[in-house]
């Protein structure tokens, strides 16, 4: 039987470090997760690529909401690009779609000049897609080498019959990267469902913060944003929970 790839996605250089302990194959590096990530700063690539020697794929993502770019944005995106190349990712992740939800194939293709011989993955802008096959087939012709999806449902389970069928149309021209909603306990079960060779996971847990004295009149970010005094860091033992 192959060996299940793992890839976490991670937003600190902690993270990264216990993903690699834990036993992951790469980490794909993001900051503001809560947004569905974005990309990281400079700082934290630099750091985590002297940290970690497993895969780094870096996030490329300007801002969080949909993904129809304006021409600025777009243009950050390649900024973004060549920071993360010169900082030695083994890749980067990203996604762009039209106003119709099909592929944008004229500025993929772009970034994907601009990114290589970096591996490129498109990442879950396709669980937006109109049409799933065609966009497989548009990210096929464009080179894409990875397709991160959850099956254009809400997790890798409730999205698990389309997941088989992208998988089984897809064969060696393109990795099915799956994600989204997987655990140890389930992991076993969207395997078999699916037929994935690469799953994407995140295995993190709420570490208390050391602050002593704390303000609870005060929150520094959105309603639904994560409370001050609580992070979320990956876990090595729940990683290493999914090679078990």
């Amino acid at each position: 039987m192959t060996k299940l790839t793992i890839e976490v996605v991670t937003d600190s250089v902690a993270s990264c470090v216990n993903a690699q302990a834990g036993g992951a194959d790469r980490v794909e590096l993001c900051d503001n997760l809560f947004e569905g990530g974005t990309t990281p700063s400079a700082g934290m690539i630099k750091l985590v690529r002297e940290k970690v020697s497993i895969g780094l794929m870096v996030m490329i993502r300007p801002r969080g909401g949909d993904f129809l770019y304006s021409e600025e944005e777009f243009e950050v995106m390649k900024e973004d690009i060549k920071v993360a190349k010169s900082l030695g990712v083994d890749g980067v992740v990203f996604g762009l779609l039209t106003p119709q939800g099909e592929v944008d194939k004229q500025k993929t293709k772009e970034l994907i000049d601009l990114a290589r011989p970096l591996q490129v993955t498109f990442h879950r802008a396709f669980d937006m897609v109109a049409d799933p096959f065609q966009a497989l087939e548009d990210l096929i012709e464009l080179g894409v080498d990875r397709i991160l999806t959850s099956g254009l449902e809400r997790t890798a389970l409730e999205g698990a019959d389309l997941l088989n069928e992208l998988i089984e149309k897809a064969g060696d021209r393109i990795v099915i990267l799956v994600g989204g909603g997987i655990r140890p306990y389930n992991l076993k079960k969207i395997v078999e469902k699916t037929g994935a060779k690469e799953c994407h996971v995140s295995g993190r847990q709420p570490v208390e913060s050391k602050m002593q004295f704390r303000n609870g009149r005060v929150s520094m970010g959105g309603a639904l944003q994560q409370p001050e005094f609580s992070i979320s860091v990956v876990d090595s033992n729940v990683i290493a929970a999914f090679r078990d």
